[in-house]
């Protein structure tokens, strides 16, 4: 079976931080760029960071540009999205998806999801 599994969410203060991890079995993260969305109750999902496959291009929604950081580890078949100063903005479930042609575009499409891990940011 393919699979992603997101990990690494919880409840954490204004200005506290996170790492989500996006574990892939089944098949090598390698091939694929992979994303970054989030989605708040009520509203609609949203891109928030993707890295590409081989040259390893990062981009990042404004929202978030210079707080989280993607990153992988091809050999631990994982991506990971470090999160500082969160914000409680940032509250939403968080998940990864791949993409097979290995780029990340505006018309990039993702045919894989993981399942989402919570992140809450409140007082």
């Amino acid at each position: 079976q393919v699979q992603l599994a997101e990990s690494g969410g919880g409840l954490v203060q204004p200005g506290g931080s996170l790492r989500l991890s996006c574990a892939a079995s089944g098949f090598s993260l390698d091939y694929y760029a992979i994303g970054w969305f989030r989605q708040a109750p009520g509203k609609e999902r949203e891109g928030v960071s993707c890295i590409g496959s081989s040259d390893g291009r990062t981009s990042y929604a404004d929202s978030v540009k210079g707080r989280f950081t993607i990153s992988r580890d091809n050999a631990k078949n994982t991506v990971y999205l470090q999160m500082d100063s969160l914000k409680p903005e940032d509250t939403a479930v968080y998940y990864c998806a791949t993409d097979a042609s290995g780029v990340c575009s505006s018309h990039s499409f993702f045919g894989s999801w993981g399942q989402g891990t919570q992140v809450t940011v409140s007082s």
